[in-house]
C-alpha cells in the first residue's frame, strides 16, 4: 500500500522501543489514529466506533513492535498494522475508512502470510494473538455496504509492494532507511508537548504511525 515516512515515523518507533517513554507514545499514537479514522467514517456512527478504534490502534502497536523484532523496515512493520485495521474495517463494512479497495484484501495478506499465519493473523481474526484478553468492545457494522463499496480514502494499485512518499514528494518502494543522526524521541507523536491529536491527525504525514 501507500504511505508516507518522515523523521517523526522513525521518531515515534524510538519512543515505542523505549521504557521510559513508551506508554506516552502509544497513548498519542493511539488517539491520533482513532481521531484521522473517525473523520474518515460515517458521521452517523463515527462516535459509536471510538471505544473499538482506540482498543483495537492500542493492540496494534504491539503488532509493530513485533514485526520490527522481526526484522521489518520501519514502513514494513507500520504498513502491517494498516493492514490489520483495514481487515478489521472490511468485516464490518465500514468501507468508507478503508486504505486499499476490498478486492486487495488477500493480496495485501499473501505479502505478509509468513508473518500473520506466526501470530495467527488472517482477514476474519485480524488481530490474532495481539488481540487483548477482555476481547474488543462491540461496534455495529454496516454490512450493506460491501455490497456496492464506497472507497473515498482507497487508493488501489499499490498491493505488491508497501510504497513510501517522502516528504520531498518523491515515491519510493520498500521505504527509506533509518536517519544516520541521531533520532530526536521528543519529536515523537504523544512525546512532543508541543502537538496535539488535532494537530497531528490533520497532518498526512503521520497518518500511518
Amino acid at each position: 500500500m501507500k504511505i508516507r515516512q518522515n523523521a517523526r515515523h522513525f521518531a515515534s518507533r524510538k519512543a515505542l522501543e523505549t521504557p521510559v517513554v513508551r506508554s506516552v507514545a502509544k497513548s498519542g499514537l493511539v488517539r491520533m489514529h482513532t481521531k484521522i479514522f473517525t473523520k474518515k467514517a460515517d458521521p452517523a456512527h463515527a462516535e459509536e466506533r471510538k471505544p473499538r478504534l482506540d482498543a483495537f490502534f492500542d493492540a496494534t502497536m504491539d503488532t509493530y513492535l513485533a514485526a520490527l523484532q522481526e526484522g521489518f523496515s520501519e514502513a514494513e512493520a507500520r504498513e502491517i498494522t494498516h493492514i490489520q485495521s483495514n481487515f478489521d474495517f472490511y468485516n464490518h463494512g465500514w468501507t468508507e475508512m478503508m486504505e486499499f479497495p476490498g478486492d486487495e484484501l488477500e493480496d495485501h495478506y499473501d505479502r505478509y502470510a509468513d508473518f500473520f499465519e506466526t501470530w495467527g493473523i488472517t482477514i476474519d481474526d485480524p488481530l490474532g494473538e495481539f488481540a487483548p484478553s477482555g476481547g474488543l468492545p462491540e461496534a455495529a457494522s454496516t454490512p450493506e455496504r460491501l455490497e456496492d463499496p464506497d472507497h473515498p480514502h482507497a487508493e488501489g494499485g499499490f498491493a505488491d509492494d508497501v510504497y513510501v512518499e517522502t516528504e520531498d514528494g518523491e515515491l519510493i518502494i520498500g521505504g527509506q532507511d533509518e536517519p544516520d543522526d541521531e533520532i530526536d524521541v521528543s519529536s515523537a507523536v504523544g512525546v512532543d508537548a508541543a502537538s496535539t491529536p488535532d494537530e497531528t491527525a490533520e497532518d498526512e504525514s503521520v497518518d500511518r504511525s
